[in-house]
């Protein structure tokens, strides 16, 4: 039998929901390391539904779950229904939803919340000493929630390439720490036993944030 791992989406589309390339790319892996995917979303609205042609936010109300629904096509459950007992891991793949409908990070930062759910299943994960995997934006739900975990986003000094590098900042100052690493490679937290890439974090061709998600899958199944 292969490993059982639970992917929690935040919705479907990169500004308001799960980044769609990343959350195909764990699924993908996943199945080539021959794990069983159990997609998993909450039953909530989305803080806000984004025009994805111009970026700007419309006056729609869609449902985190229902939209999530469109990439595991159909397949899905209540984030309320996740039991850990029967799972080997946790996989969270980023886009703007975890820090907009799975947390208030976009709008408070380090002061935010995470949604009590998700909260549970990553504490759940922790506690049971099985591996968790998150990419691109959803390290900041472990910064949050584990304080002195070690993380990457990708680098701390913006540049082109590096866009988004003030989030490492905004991780320290929660007191983790945050280590460097380039788009195709991970860093393991062995002792929360978390494993983390930058993903979309990195201005960096799409093949390489397939890469290195790749490595993130494969090393969250092998500590599974």
């Amino acid at each position: 039998m292969g490993k059982r791992v639970a992917v929690v989406l935040a919705g479907c589309g990169v500004y308001d929901g799960s980044e769609i390339h990343e959350s195909s790319a764990v699924l993908v892996h996943l199945s080539r390391e021959g794990a069983q995917a159990e997609i998993y979303a909450p039953n909530v609205d989305q803080m806000h539904v984004v025009d994805h042609t111009k970026g700007q936010p419309t006056q729609e109300k869609r449902n985190v779950l229902v939209e999530s629904a469109r990439i595991a096509r159909g397949n899905i459950k209540d984030l309320a229904k996740l039991d850990v007992k029967g799972l080997d891991a946790l996989i969270i793949p980023g886009g703007f939803g975890v820090a907009k409908n799975l947390s208030t990070w976009a709008t408070q930062g380090k002061n935010c919340t995470v949604s009590k759910e998700v909260e549970d299943a990553l504490k759940a994960f922790h506690a049971a000493k099985k591996p968790i995997g998150l990419c691109c934006i959803s390290p900041v739900l472990a910064a949050k929630i584990f304080p002195g975990c070690e993380l990457t986003v990708g680098h701390d000094t913006e540049c082109e390439k590096w866009p988004y590098a003030k989030t490492a900042e905004t991780m320290k100052e929660l007191g983790c720490k945050h280590v460097n690493k380039h788009v195709t490679e991970v860093h393991v937290d062995v002792k929360n036993k978390l494993v983390t890439t930058s993903a979309f974090m990195c201005n960096a061709p799409i093949h390489e944030i397939y890469d290195g998600i790749g490595k993130m899958v494969k090393e969250v199944v092998r500590l599974a």
